[in-house]
């Protein structure tokens, strides 16, 4: 495409961006989707405060796909000053697709201070994605809520992070009732190199749940592998 084009495909989807029609306005942004993230972001943020949730919502999520140097401070604001707890989610899952370990400060706020959920969900997964060892403390305390969810996204960011000192804690999960916490197990154990992961592993390649029996597997072989 030449850049004439680009550039009036460009102004377009801007003006889009400022129809009063909450569809026009949805519109452009998926056509956002083939930007390059310099042309993307400062569209994104025409629209970042918008007054339709579903757009807000679409926008941070779009800032962590398309992300630049100027996606961490509004994503940072978001989820610090945000009133609907939908879209303070989306921030918080947002900043784990940036790879910056600046967010690794807010989503730990996030963590131990917001009273929503999923809120506290989404930040777990981004410090897993994140993978950064700042995150243990609070990993370890989501093992203890009563969210079986958190249980769940606690234990794979515990995987992604890497440190063995979570075995120990996270092994109690090995007989949950809930299939979906045991495969999160068998797999953040694939990540964990230690006697006691195999014995696990190996208990759990067993599991009458074929999907955490396939997991299991998995993570036995990606450990021999290693």
């Amino acid at each position: 495409m030449s850049s004439t084009n680009q550039n009036l495909d460009l102004s377009n989807i801007s003006q889009q961006l400022d129809s009063d029609n909450s569809r026009d306005r949805l519109r452009a942004l998926v056509s956002l989707r083939d930007l390059t993230p310099d042309e993307a972001v400062p569209l994104i943020l025409k629209v970042i405060d918008d007054e339709n949730l579903q757009i807000r919502s679409m926008a941070v999520f779009a800032l962590g796909l398309k992300h630049t140097e100027d996606c961490f401070p509004v994503l940072a604001r978001i989820l610090e000053t945000e009133n609907d707890y939908g879209i303070r989610a989306d921030a918080a899952g947002a900043m784990g697709y940036l790879q910056d370990n600046r967010a690794v400060e807010p989503l730990l706020r996030a963590f131990y201070e917001d009273t929503e959920w999923l809120v506290r969900f989404s930040a777990a997964v981004s410090l897993g994605n994140l993978g950064d060892v700042r995150a243990y403390d609070a990993l370890i305390q989501a093992l203890d809520s009563e969210e079986t969810m958190l249980h769940q996204a606690a234990i794979a960011a515990l995987g992604e992070v890497g440190d063995l000192r979570c075995v120990d804690q996270i092994l109690r999960f090995a007989q949950s009732d809930d299939w979906l916490t045991r495969q999160r197990l068998a797999e953040a154990l694939g990540h964990l190199r230690c006697d006691k992961s195999l014995s696990a592993l190996n208990y759990l390649v067993k599991d009458a749940h074929p999907q955490v029996s396939a997991a299991a597997q998995y993570a036995i072989n990606q450990l021999a592998s290693d």
